[in-house]
């Protein structure tokens, strides 16, 4: 059976193809087409009415989200930019830029674009939700407890918030105050949510066999859930079981393919099994996500070190110890590399400075165990 709208969307579509020097039938050609969730062919039209009308704002975003929803994201982010240009406050506008940034997994520019919309628009609990999500994606778990803190006073039903809230209070080692937000979901009921952090907890302590159980239920529960197979491969990796681990990394990337940590730990595991390539891949994505992550930065290089390309590693490396001079790892890599490179002299000056910020290292823990 065919739609009426899709009929309507047909005849429209025609009719604005056998006119197209009437802008405002191609217009409606393209919202009627969009409507019905065609959204392919709204795309044309409405690129042909902006040719008429290159300062229609309205359309503009129209057509952003129509590339959006068919992965455009890219292109969906130039006619946003291009719309704000004409209208600058617009917040949905803004709102839908910030989204096109995160799908792309530039999650430091939809950061931006969030924050400066909750400034204006403290109490909007999409933004409020959407900016706690990129903040904990970048690892920032003190802006999202500020962030959510009193927004979860104010109200202690919502959900998400306590999730979010626990999960960065978890990661902050605040345990206590994040043992209140998982006795708030379990309050609810058994959850996925509520075995996640769970699971996250019993991880943070040490106790693998548990949290493995509690996150094997959570992805019982909701396969779907963000972070749920992450934490799993991360609480696999500690038991050894590689297998699993890289299943487990996989899955969630089916599902968030943006996700820092499964591209970071899978990029370790593909490494072990000599598919550098594929490593290489994952790495650039982290590194898309969290620009300038020192852990992912070093295990590119390692990647490029253990694979031959050591022009690739030796300027990587060097890159990593000029930002962090105290990154012993880094500078013992260096110091491999200029030795595969015949560069003897360097290579002696950082397997040096290793030696020596080592002893240093050592030195401090022991001082910190006796005081």
């Amino acid at each position: 059976m065919v739609r009426p709208y899709a009929v309507m969307a047909l005849m429209l579509f025609c009719n604005a193809a056998s006119g197209q020097d009437n802008p405002e039938r191609i217009l409606q050609g393209a919202i009627v087409l969009h409507q019905a969730g065609e959204a392919e062919r709204a795309i044309p039209q409405y690129r042909a009415y902006l040719k008429l009308r290159p300062d229609a704002v309205d359309a503009r975003s129209n057509l952003g989200v129509a590339l959006a929803s068919t992965g455009r994201y890219r292109q969906a982010i130039a006619e946003y930019r291009e719309a704000l240009k004409r209208r600058p406050r617009d917040p949905r506008i803004r709102l839908n830029l910030a989204l096109a940034h995160y799908k792309l997994g530039q999650i430091s520019d939809a950061a931006a674009e969030l924050s400066a919309l909750h400034h204006e628009q403290p109490a909007d609990r999409q933004v409020v939700l959407l900016l706690a999500d990129c903040w904990l994606r970048r690892g920032e778990d003190r802006k999202v407890i500020d962030l959510l803190a009193q927004v979860e006073k104010q109200d202690q039903s919502d959900l998400a918030i306590a999730y979010l809230l626990g999960t960065a209070l978890l990661r902050d080692k605040q345990i206590d105050h994040a043992q209140q937000m998982i006795d708030r979901i379990l309050r609810n009921g058994d959850s996925a949510e509520a075995r996640l952090l769970l699971g996250t907890a019993k991880l943070e302590a040490l106790d693998f066999e548990a949290a493995i159980a509690d996150l094997a239920k959570a992805a019982e529960l909701n396969p779907r859930l963000p972070d749920v197979h992450s934490y799993l491969g991360r609480a696999h990796i500690q038991t050894g079981d590689t297998a699993a681990a890289r299943l487990a990394f996989q899955k969630e990337l089916e599902l968030n393919p943006n996700d820092f940590e499964s591209n970071l730990q899978l990029s370790a595991l593909l490494k072990q099994d000599q598919e550098y390539d594929g490593a290489r891949k994952l790495l650039d994505r982290a590194l898309r996500v969290r620009p300038g992550e020192l852990r992912a930065e070093f295990q590119l290089a390692s990647v490029n070190l253990t694979a031959g390309k050591l022009d690739e590693a030796r300027a990587g490396l060097e890159a990593i110890v000029r930002k962090a001079p105290q990154f012993v790892e880094a500078h013992i890599s260096l110091a491999t590399a200029y030795y595969r490179l015949g560069r003897k002299a360097d290579g002696d000056r950082e397997k040096a400075l290793s030696q020596k910020l080592t002893m240093e290292q050592r030195a401090r823990q022991y001082q910190e165990k006796i005081e």
